[in-house]
């Protein structure tokens, strides 16, 4: 089953996608927001559609002692509404400290002039972050 992460973020949402095996996570891409939450949630529906994702996951950010701010409560509410919407499950999973480790593996890439050619802008971390997100869900599960 393919799962697909959403990293939710103010001006984009990055996604990656799962292989069909749940073992591999790759960076998908990213939905420019809108400002119409409903129009950025069927934009989500139509990726999942697109992806055949059996899947949603959608990152929740916890503060680092666990407990949940507005971010978390945001998450939370726009998971709630996607479960609503969409024929497949939805959870939320804990994406603390995704995107420092995103900027850290892309700092790492970027060592090379060919790497440092390669960075793409925010848009490439936000996918990235949502890559990271869904490694740690796919090896916490064992890649089932």
């Amino acid at each position: 089953m393919r799962v697909l992460a959403l990293d939710l973020g103010q001006a984009r949402i990055g996604l990656a996608l799962s292989d069909s095996a749940g073992v591999l996570a790759s960076p998908y891409g990213t939905i420019e927001r809108s400002g119409d939450e409903s129009a950025d949630r069927a934009a989500i529906a139509a990726v999942v559609r697109e992806s055949r994702a059996g899947l949603v996951l959608v990152g929740h950010p916890l503060s680092l002692s666990g407990r949940s701010g507005p971010a978390a409560e945001k998450a939370e509410k726009e998971a709630a509404a996607l479960a609503g919407l969409l024929e497949v499950p939805v959870e939320l999973f804990d994406e603390r400290l995704t995107t420092l480790e995103a900027t850290r593996r892309r700092r790492e890439r970027a060592v090379t002039p060919a790497g440092r050619k390669r960075r793409a802008g925010r848009r490439g971390i936000d996918a990235e972050a949502a890559a990271v997100l869904l490694e740690a869900y796919l090896a916490g599960r064992g890649g089932r």
